[in-house]
């Protein structure tokens, strides 16, 4: 019986018939939620997550294969697949947010400033070399901390290090 369903269900999707996606939803959304749930504890992002799979599911029909998988395989990879992009992005963007506080610069006031020092290029070259490169990547040329580890193949950590004691060193040439 199940076979002749997910049959069934396959040629209405081969034929784009918008009655696949009601079958597929009345059949197999309990068992795709359950797959998704498994991977994310968030209710609200699990049903984002089942969504997609089922939009994913309609744009790809064509690619599904009943020789080389079951439609049930077929769905639950898609649905596996899905809710782990949706883990790594809700992540992504979280380490952004956790950068973006981190990359806070103390705010030197304007009576503080020695106005024979206002030159910060000219200060960023007396630093050096490897400050010198973590500043001129964060802050000259606007990667993130992550974008800077990546592209000057250093530790995240380190560009951290160096990002804060380089900052505290010009502190120290901006304080009177």
């Amino acid at each position: 019986m199940a076979f002749e369903l997910d049959k069934h269900i396959a040629s209405l999707l081969a034929n784009r018939d918008s009655k696949a996606i009601n079958l597929l939803y009345e059949n197999y959304s309990n068992s795709l939620f359950g797959v998704i749930k498994s991977i994310i504890d968030n209710d609200k992002i699990a049903e984002d997550a089942l969504q997609e799979t089922f939009i994913k599911v309609w744009k790809n029909a064509e690619k599904f294969d009943s020789n080389k998988a079951k439609l049930y395989t077929w769905l639950h990879r898609i649905a596996k697949n899905t809710a782990i992009d949706k883990v790594r992005s809700f992540k992504n963007k979280q380490q952004k947010e956790v950068q973006k506080e981190q990359f806070v610069v103390d705010n030197i006031s304007s009576y503080r400033i020695n106005q024979d020092t206002i030159d910060l290029r000219q200060h960023i070259e007396r630093l050096d070399p490897k400050y010198k490169i973590v500043l001129e990547a964060l802050y000259f040329e606007g990667m993130t901390q992550q974008d800077a580890s990546d592209e000057l193949n250093i530790p995240l950590g380190t560009i951290k290090s160096r990002l804060k004691i380089a900052l505290r060193e010009l502190k120290k040439i901006y304080e009177v």
